[in-house]
Protein backbone atom coordinates (compact mmCIF):
# COMPACT_ATOMS: atom_id res chain seq x y z
CA UNK A 1 0.00 0.00 0.00
CA UNK A 2 1.23 3.36 -0.73
CA UNK A 3 -0.01 6.85 0.08
CA UNK A 4 0.89 10.39 -0.54
CA UNK A 5 2.60 13.21 1.35
CA UNK A 6 1.42 16.96 1.23
CA UNK A 7 4.21 17.45 -1.58
CA UNK A 8 2.57 14.29 -3.78
CA UNK A 9 6.00 12.02 -3.42
CA UNK A 10 4.96 8.54 -2.69
CA UNK A 11 5.58 6.95 1.01
CA UNK A 12 5.95 3.46 0.63
CA UNK A 13 4.06 1.97 3.69
CA UNK A 14 3.96 -2.07 2.81
CA UNK A 15 3.26 -4.50 4.99
CA UNK A 16 6.92 -5.76 6.63
CA UNK A 17 6.79 -9.44 9.01
CA UNK A 18 9.66 -8.42 11.56
CA UNK A 19 9.60 -11.39 12.94
CA UNK A 20 11.07 -12.98 10.02
CA UNK A 21 14.82 -12.35 9.26
CA UNK A 22 15.69 -10.66 6.29
CA UNK A 23 17.21 -13.42 4.10
CA UNK A 24 20.20 -11.19 2.66
CA UNK A 25 21.21 -7.19 2.67
CA UNK A 26 19.57 -6.18 0.04
CA UNK A 27 16.04 -7.55 2.09
CA UNK A 28 17.85 -4.96 4.90
CA UNK A 29 18.03 -2.40 2.54
CA UNK A 30 14.30 -2.56 1.74
CA UNK A 31 13.17 -2.95 5.19
CA UNK A 32 14.29 0.63 5.63
CA UNK A 33 13.39 2.24 3.12
CA UNK A 34 12.39 5.55 4.51
CA UNK A 35 12.83 8.68 2.30
CA UNK A 36 9.39 9.66 0.19
CA UNK A 37 9.71 8.01 -3.10
CA UNK A 38 10.14 10.96 -5.74
CA UNK A 39 7.75 10.48 -9.09
CA UNK A 40 9.03 12.48 -11.88
CA UNK A 41 9.62 12.23 -15.79
CA UNK A 42 13.64 12.01 -14.51
CA UNK A 43 12.69 9.50 -12.23
CA UNK A 44 11.03 7.51 -15.17
CA UNK A 45 14.11 8.41 -17.46
CA UNK A 46 16.84 7.43 -14.89
CA UNK A 47 15.00 3.72 -14.09
CA UNK A 48 14.83 3.38 -18.24
CA UNK A 49 18.39 4.12 -18.74
CA UNK A 50 19.32 1.50 -15.82
CA UNK A 51 17.06 -1.10 -16.27
CA UNK A 52 18.68 -1.00 -20.51
CA UNK A 53 21.59 -1.61 -18.66
CA UNK A 54 21.13 -4.25 -16.23
CA UNK A 55 24.77 -5.86 -16.17
CA UNK A 56 26.08 -2.19 -15.46
CA UNK A 57 23.55 -2.25 -13.10
CA UNK A 58 25.14 -5.85 -11.51
CA UNK A 59 28.55 -4.88 -11.72
CA UNK A 60 28.03 -2.04 -9.30
CA UNK A 61 25.97 -4.28 -7.39
CA UNK A 62 28.90 -7.01 -7.68
CA UNK A 63 31.45 -4.43 -6.55
CA UNK A 64 29.00 -3.16 -3.88
CA UNK A 65 28.42 -6.56 -2.25
CA UNK A 66 32.25 -5.91 0.04
CA UNK A 67 31.19 -3.05 1.43
CA UNK A 68 26.89 -3.53 2.06
CA UNK A 69 27.11 -5.02 5.09
CA UNK A 70 29.61 -2.63 6.92
CA UNK A 71 27.34 0.08 5.51
CA UNK A 72 23.96 -0.85 6.07
CA UNK A 73 24.67 -1.92 9.91
CA UNK A 74 26.03 1.24 10.30
CA UNK A 75 23.21 2.99 9.09
CA UNK A 76 20.72 1.07 11.21
CA UNK A 77 22.95 1.55 14.27
CA UNK A 78 22.19 5.07 13.83
CA UNK A 79 18.65 4.65 12.92
CA UNK A 80 19.03 6.56 9.12
CA UNK A 81 16.61 5.76 6.17
CA UNK A 82 18.53 2.51 4.65
CA UNK A 83 18.73 4.39 0.95
CA UNK A 84 21.59 5.85 2.04
CA UNK A 85 23.24 2.37 1.36
CA UNK A 86 22.67 3.41 -2.78
CA UNK A 87 24.13 6.57 -2.43
CA UNK A 88 27.65 5.34 -3.82
CA UNK A 89 25.66 3.78 -6.36
CA UNK A 90 25.09 7.09 -7.70
CA UNK A 91 28.37 8.71 -6.82
CA UNK A 92 31.40 6.36 -7.70
CA UNK A 93 29.65 3.09 -8.79
CA UNK A 94 30.83 1.26 -5.52
CA UNK A 95 34.23 2.03 -6.89
CA UNK A 96 36.56 2.65 -3.95
CA UNK A 97 38.89 4.22 -6.18
CA UNK A 98 36.64 6.47 -8.24
CA UNK A 99 38.05 10.18 -8.90
CA UNK A 100 36.24 12.60 -10.26
CA UNK A 101 37.41 15.91 -12.28
CA UNK A 102 36.34 17.52 -9.33
CA UNK A 103 39.02 16.08 -6.88
CA UNK A 104 36.40 13.59 -5.28
CA UNK A 105 37.20 10.63 -4.28
CA UNK A 106 36.17 6.71 -2.83
CA UNK A 107 33.13 5.23 -2.38
CA UNK A 108 31.18 8.58 -1.13
CA UNK A 109 33.48 11.37 -3.41
CA UNK A 110 34.57 13.34 -0.79
CA UNK A 111 36.19 16.20 -2.45
CA UNK A 112 39.53 17.66 -0.20
CA UNK A 113 38.41 20.41 1.74
CA UNK A 114 35.08 18.15 2.97
CA UNK A 115 37.20 15.35 3.90
CA UNK A 116 39.56 17.27 5.89
CA UNK A 117 36.29 18.60 7.32
CA UNK A 118 35.36 15.29 8.31
CA UNK A 119 38.66 14.03 9.69
CA UNK A 120 39.88 12.27 6.77
CA UNK A 121 43.22 12.07 6.91
CA UNK A 122 44.89 12.71 3.12
CA UNK A 123 48.81 13.00 2.82
CA UNK A 124 51.82 11.06 1.15
CA UNK A 125 50.65 7.88 3.03
CA UNK A 126 47.29 7.72 2.47
CA UNK A 127 44.03 8.75 1.66
CA UNK A 128 41.17 7.90 3.86
CA UNK A 129 38.51 9.25 1.58
CA UNK A 130 39.28 5.96 -0.11
CA UNK A 131 39.21 4.13 3.19
CA UNK A 132 35.44 1.76 2.75
CA UNK A 133 35.48 2.43 6.80
CA UNK A 134 36.06 5.52 8.01
CA UNK A 135 34.86 7.27 4.64
CA UNK A 136 31.51 5.62 5.56
CA UNK A 137 31.21 7.19 8.98
CA UNK A 138 32.32 10.51 7.21
CA UNK A 139 29.87 10.08 5.37
CA UNK A 140 26.88 9.57 7.42
CA UNK A 141 27.95 12.16 9.52
CA UNK A 142 27.82 14.47 7.20
CA UNK A 143 24.46 13.04 5.71
CA UNK A 144 23.17 13.51 9.52
CA UNK A 145 24.50 17.17 9.39
CA UNK A 146 22.54 17.96 6.37
CA UNK A 147 19.35 16.25 7.05
CA UNK A 148 19.43 18.87 10.55
CA UNK A 149 20.15 21.34 8.84
CA UNK A 150 17.96 21.60 5.84
CA UNK A 151 15.19 19.37 7.68
CA UNK A 152 14.58 17.39 4.17
CA UNK A 153 16.29 14.18 2.90
CA UNK A 154 15.35 15.19 -0.61
CA UNK A 155 17.07 18.59 0.48
CA UNK A 156 19.99 16.87 2.62
CA UNK A 157 21.02 14.92 -1.13
CA UNK A 158 21.20 17.48 -3.40
CA UNK A 159 23.22 19.49 -0.23
CA UNK A 160 25.67 16.22 -0.36
CA UNK A 161 25.93 16.74 -4.40
CA UNK A 162 25.91 20.64 -4.36
CA UNK A 163 26.90 22.01 -1.48
CA UNK A 164 24.35 23.43 1.48
CA UNK A 165 25.10 26.70 1.01
CA UNK A 166 23.84 26.60 -2.45
CA UNK A 167 21.11 24.70 -1.63
CA UNK A 168 20.24 27.40 1.25
CA UNK A 169 20.59 30.17 -1.58
CA UNK A 170 18.49 28.37 -4.12
CA UNK A 171 16.02 27.98 -0.97
CA UNK A 172 16.16 32.03 -0.55
CA UNK A 173 16.30 32.68 -4.18
CA UNK A 174 12.86 30.80 -4.11
CA UNK A 175 11.31 32.39 -1.11
CA UNK A 176 11.55 36.12 -2.32
CA UNK A 177 10.45 35.42 -5.94
CA UNK A 178 7.16 34.06 -4.22
CA UNK A 179 8.00 30.26 -5.16
CA UNK A 180 7.50 27.07 -3.57
CA UNK A 181 10.44 26.53 -1.50
CA UNK A 182 10.14 22.66 -1.86
CA UNK A 183 13.47 20.53 -3.43
CA UNK A 184 11.52 20.10 -6.59
CA UNK A 185 11.04 23.32 -7.58
CA UNK A 186 14.56 24.53 -7.10
CA UNK A 187 16.66 25.53 -10.09
CA UNK A 188 19.87 23.78 -9.53
CA UNK A 189 22.64 22.64 -12.00
CA UNK A 190 21.53 19.74 -13.83
CA UNK A 191 24.24 17.19 -12.50
CA UNK A 192 22.46 18.09 -8.98
CA UNK A 193 18.92 17.76 -10.98
CA UNK A 194 19.79 14.54 -11.69
CA UNK A 195 20.66 13.64 -8.29
CA UNK A 196 18.08 12.62 -6.59
CA UNK A 197 16.28 11.09 -9.51
CA UNK A 198 19.42 8.16 -10.06
CA UNK A 199 18.96 7.59 -6.38
CA UNK A 200 15.51 6.72 -6.73
CA UNK A 201 15.87 4.98 -10.24
CA UNK A 202 18.51 2.64 -8.19
CA UNK A 203 16.04 2.45 -5.77
CA UNK A 204 13.00 1.25 -7.81
CA UNK A 205 15.14 -1.26 -9.40
CA UNK A 206 16.50 -2.70 -5.96
CA UNK A 207 12.91 -2.82 -4.35
CA UNK A 208 11.78 -5.25 -7.48
CA UNK A 209 14.84 -6.41 -9.65
CA UNK A 210 12.90 -9.22 -11.17
CA UNK A 211 10.76 -6.71 -12.51
CA UNK A 212 13.58 -4.81 -14.50
CA UNK A 213 15.62 -8.34 -15.23
CA UNK A 214 18.28 -7.39 -12.98
CA UNK A 215 19.92 -10.53 -10.75
CA UNK A 216 21.42 -9.03 -7.32
CA UNK A 217 24.42 -10.77 -6.27
CA UNK A 218 23.91 -12.55 -3.37
CA UNK A 219 25.26 -10.51 -0.15
CA UNK A 220 24.62 -11.85 3.03
CA UNK A 221 23.67 -10.77 6.01
CA UNK A 222 26.50 -11.80 7.63
CA UNK A 223 30.15 -9.31 8.31
CA UNK A 224 32.54 -9.57 5.03
CA UNK A 225 35.17 -8.32 6.47
CA UNK A 226 37.01 -7.94 9.61
CA UNK A 227 39.99 -5.37 10.93
CA UNK A 228 43.64 -6.28 12.17
CA UNK A 229 46.09 -3.50 13.64
CA UNK A 230 49.09 -3.23 12.49
CA UNK A 231 51.87 -2.63 14.63
CA UNK A 232 54.82 -2.91 12.28
CA UNK A 233 55.69 -1.70 8.96
CA UNK A 234 54.78 -3.87 6.27
CA UNK A 235 54.22 -3.68 2.28
CA UNK A 236 50.90 -3.97 0.70
CA UNK A 237 51.87 -6.75 -1.56
CA UNK A 238 53.54 -8.82 1.68
CA UNK A 239 49.83 -8.39 3.53
CA UNK A 240 48.49 -9.55 0.44
CA UNK A 241 50.82 -12.65 0.14
CA UNK A 242 50.16 -13.79 4.33
CA UNK A 243 46.35 -13.27 3.86
CA UNK A 244 46.53 -15.29 0.63
CA UNK A 245 44.90 -12.47 -1.74
CA UNK A 246 45.96 -10.70 -4.83
CA UNK A 247 47.38 -8.01 -4.46
CA UNK A 248 43.83 -6.42 -6.80
CA UNK A 249 41.72 -7.87 -3.89
CA UNK A 250 43.36 -6.65 -1.14
CA UNK A 251 43.55 -3.12 -2.49
CA UNK A 252 39.81 -3.53 -3.17
CA UNK A 253 39.49 -3.74 0.87
CA UNK A 254 42.36 -1.35 1.50
CA UNK A 255 42.07 1.24 -0.84
CA UNK A 256 43.24 4.32 1.40
CA UNK A 257 47.50 3.45 1.40
CA UNK A 258 48.70 5.38 -1.17
CA UNK A 259 52.76 4.00 -1.64
CA UNK A 260 52.49 0.00 -1.15
CA UNK A 261 53.33 0.37 2.38
CA UNK A 262 51.35 0.77 5.68
CA UNK A 263 53.29 2.20 8.17
CA UNK A 264 52.94 1.17 12.13
CA UNK A 265 53.08 5.35 13.34
CA UNK A 266 49.79 5.62 11.65
CA UNK A 267 47.97 3.40 13.76
CA UNK A 268 46.46 1.87 10.87
CA UNK A 269 43.60 -1.20 10.58
CA UNK A 270 44.05 -3.97 7.24
CA UNK A 271 40.74 -4.60 6.37
CA UNK A 272 40.57 -8.62 5.74
CA UNK A 273 37.82 -10.86 4.69
CA UNK A 274 36.09 -12.67 7.54
CA UNK A 275 37.83 -16.06 6.17
CA UNK A 276 41.31 -14.78 5.47
CA UNK A 277 42.13 -12.99 8.97
CA UNK A 278 43.10 -16.49 10.35
CA UNK A 279 45.19 -17.18 7.52
CA UNK A 280 46.61 -13.63 7.34
CA UNK A 281 47.18 -14.03 11.44
CA UNK A 282 48.60 -17.75 11.13
CA UNK A 283 50.88 -17.25 8.41
CA UNK A 284 52.49 -13.97 10.06
CA UNK A 285 53.37 -15.49 12.83
CA UNK A 286 55.28 -18.35 10.80
CA UNK A 287 56.86 -15.39 8.54
CA UNK A 288 60.58 -15.05 8.58
CA UNK A 289 61.26 -12.71 5.41
CA UNK A 290 61.42 -8.67 5.98
CA UNK A 291 57.39 -6.81 6.39
CA UNK A 292 58.75 -4.33 4.41
CA UNK A 293 61.20 -3.02 1.69
CA UNK A 294 61.01 0.27 3.24
CA UNK A 295 64.49 1.17 4.95
CA UNK A 296 64.84 3.70 7.55
CA UNK A 297 68.31 5.76 7.79
CA UNK A 298 70.01 7.51 10.46
CA UNK A 299 71.03 10.59 8.69
CA UNK A 300 73.68 12.64 9.72
CA UNK A 301 72.99 16.52 9.46
CA UNK A 302 74.35 18.12 6.35
CA UNK A 303 74.07 14.72 4.28
CA UNK A 304 73.42 15.49 1.17
CA UNK A 305 70.34 13.81 -0.03
CA UNK A 306 71.96 12.58 -3.75
CA UNK A 307 74.43 10.87 -1.76
CA UNK A 308 71.81 9.16 0.25
CA UNK A 309 69.90 8.54 -3.32
CA UNK A 310 72.66 6.94 -4.55
CA UNK A 311 73.98 4.86 -1.58
CA UNK A 312 70.24 2.72 -1.35
CA UNK A 313 69.48 3.42 -5.45
CA UNK A 314 66.38 5.64 -5.32
CA UNK A 315 65.87 8.82 -6.33
CA UNK A 316 66.49 12.35 -4.18
CA UNK A 317 62.88 13.72 -4.79
CA UNK A 318 61.34 10.30 -3.67
CA UNK A 319 63.31 10.55 -0.40
CA UNK A 320 61.61 13.80 -0.34
CA UNK A 321 58.20 12.86 -0.73
CA UNK A 322 59.08 10.28 1.56
CA UNK A 323 59.75 12.26 4.23
CA UNK A 324 58.13 15.69 3.71
CA UNK A 325 60.79 17.17 2.80
CA UNK A 326 61.01 20.78 1.07
CA UNK A 327 61.30 20.33 -2.96
CA UNK A 328 64.66 22.02 -2.92
CA UNK A 329 66.02 20.91 -0.22
CA UNK A 330 69.66 19.38 -1.13
CA UNK A 331 71.08 18.08 2.59
CA UNK A 332 69.46 17.31 5.18
CA UNK A 333 68.71 19.76 8.30
CA UNK A 334 69.75 17.70 11.08
CA UNK A 335 70.52 14.35 12.56
CA UNK A 336 67.48 11.82 11.80
CA UNK A 337 65.78 9.02 10.96
CA UNK A 338 65.21 9.22 6.94
CA UNK A 339 62.84 7.29 5.31
CA UNK A 340 63.85 5.30 2.45
CA UNK A 341 61.20 4.38 -0.35
CA UNK A 342 61.47 0.60 -1.72
CA UNK A 343 60.38 -0.39 -5.19
CA UNK A 344 56.43 -1.22 -3.57
CA UNK A 345 56.58 2.72 -4.13
CA UNK A 346 53.31 3.76 -5.41
CA UNK A 347 51.85 0.00 -6.50
CA UNK A 348 48.88 0.65 -4.95
CA UNK A 349 48.46 3.66 -6.94
CA UNK A 350 48.56 0.96 -10.13
CA UNK A 351 45.70 -1.19 -8.54
CA UNK A 352 43.62 1.59 -7.76
CA UNK A 353 44.37 2.64 -12.00
CA UNK A 354 43.40 -0.87 -12.45
CA UNK A 355 40.51 -0.87 -10.66
CA UNK A 356 39.18 2.26 -12.31
CA UNK A 357 39.62 0.90 -15.56
CA UNK A 358 37.28 -1.77 -14.34
CA UNK A 359 34.83 0.85 -13.44
CA UNK A 360 34.18 2.05 -17.34
CA UNK A 361 31.85 1.44 -20.36
CA UNK A 362 32.20 2.53 -23.99
CA UNK A 363 31.29 5.81 -25.71
CA UNK A 364 31.04 5.68 -29.49
CA UNK A 365 32.29 9.62 -30.58
CA UNK A 366 29.79 11.76 -32.41
CA UNK A 367 29.90 14.34 -34.75
CA UNK A 368 31.36 17.25 -32.72
CA UNK A 369 32.92 15.61 -29.89
CA UNK A 370 36.00 16.87 -27.89
CA UNK A 371 37.92 15.05 -25.57
CA UNK A 372 37.32 17.88 -23.06
CA UNK A 373 33.49 17.74 -23.48
CA UNK A 374 33.48 13.65 -22.87
CA UNK A 375 35.73 14.21 -19.54
CA UNK A 376 33.12 17.03 -18.30
CA UNK A 377 29.89 14.40 -19.26
CA UNK A 378 31.94 11.73 -17.21
CA UNK A 379 33.08 13.71 -14.12
CA UNK A 380 36.71 12.70 -15.40
CA UNK A 381 39.68 14.70 -16.87
CA UNK A 382 41.36 14.49 -20.29
CA UNK A 383 44.93 13.43 -18.76
CA UNK A 384 42.44 10.54 -17.27
CA UNK A 385 40.56 9.96 -20.76
CA UNK A 386 44.11 9.63 -22.48
CA UNK A 387 45.43 7.33 -20.16
CA UNK A 388 42.78 4.99 -19.91
CA UNK A 389 42.22 4.68 -23.83
CA UNK A 390 46.60 4.92 -24.22
CA UNK A 391 45.85 8.09 -26.60
CA UNK A 392 48.93 10.03 -26.83
CA UNK A 393 47.05 13.70 -28.34
CA UNK A 394 43.45 14.61 -28.28
CA UNK A 395 42.27 13.80 -31.73
CA UNK A 396 38.99 12.21 -32.22
CA UNK A 397 37.59 10.35 -34.78
CA UNK A 398 33.53 10.04 -35.83
CA UNK A 399 32.68 6.37 -34.19
CA UNK A 400 35.26 6.09 -32.23
CA UNK A 401 34.95 3.66 -28.87
CA UNK A 402 36.61 5.24 -26.34
CA UNK A 403 36.77 3.48 -22.46
CA UNK A 404 34.98 5.88 -20.24
CA UNK A 405 34.19 6.37 -16.37
CA UNK A 406 30.73 4.60 -15.11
Amino acid sequence: MEQSDSTGAEINTRTVDLTVPPLDVWERIRRGYAVPNLNSPLVDKWTAYYAAHPQSLQSMADRSGKYLYYIVDEINRRGLPTELALLPFVESAYNPNAYSRARASGLWQFIPSTGTAFNLEQNYWRDQRRDPIASTNAALDYLEYLFEYQGDWFLAFASYNWGEGSVKRAISKNVAAGKPADYRYLKMPTETANYVPKLQAIKNIIANPAKYAVVLPIVNNDPYFVTISKDRDIDLAVAAKLAEMSIEDFSELNPSFNQGVIMAELKPEIILPLDKAPLYLANLAAYEGDLTSWKKYPARQGEFLSEIAKKFNVSAPAIRRANNMSRGLVSVPSAQMVIIPGPTANVNLATAEVSRRSGTQTYRVRKGDTLSGIARRYKTSVRDLRQLNNMKGSTLRVGQRLKVPR
